[in-house]
C-alpha cells in the first residue's frame, strides 16, 4: 500500500522519549541503574494523515504532566520536509523499582521532566 505500518509510530515515539530524557541531561541507562524503571501503562494514538516508505519523519516529544508516580508525554508525528502533521500521540507511564512494583519518581529525575503547554492540539 505504500504506507507506514501503524505500529512503528509506537516505535517512534519511544525514541522521541530516550531522546526528550537524554536532551535533558539523564539516559534511560542511567535512571534504570539507579533503580527507577518507566513502563508505559496507556498509549493514545490520532492518526491524521498516513506517513509514506521513504518520507522523513520528525517526532516532537514534550511532558504533558507530571506526578510523583505518572509522567504523561505527548507526541507530534510530522512528515520533517513539509511539516504536516501525521499523528498525535499521549503515553502515561509509571515508574517502578527493581521489584517492578509501583514507586516515586526522583526528584532528580523529577526536576528533568518539567511539564510544558501542547505545541500542537491532541
Amino acid at each position: 500500500m505504500g504506507f507506514v505500518y501503524h505500529a512503528n509510530y509506537l516505535i517512534w515515539m519511544d525514541m522521541a522519549r530516550t531522546e526528550h530524557l537524554r536532551e535533558r541531561g539523564m539516559s534511560y541507562r542511567d535512571m534504570e541503574q539507579q533503580g527507577t524503571y518507566l513502563t508505559v501503562t496507556n498509549v493514545q494514538v490520532r492518526y491524521r494523515q498516513p506517513a509514506r516508505y521513504d518520507d522523513m519523519i520528525r517526532t516532537r516529544c514534550w511532558v504533558r504532566d507530571l506526578a510523583s508516580r505518572r509522567v504523561i508525554f505527548g507526541y507530534a508525528i510530522e512528515r520533517a520536509e513539509t511539516g504536516e502533521l501525521l499523528a498525535t500521540a499521549e503515553t502515561s507511564l509509571i515508574a517502578l523499582n527493581t521489584e517492578q512494583t509501583l514507586a516515586r519518581i526522583p526528584e532528580h529525575v523529577c526536576e528533568l521532566l518539567e511539564p510544558t503547554s501542547d505545541p500542537v492540539r491532541l
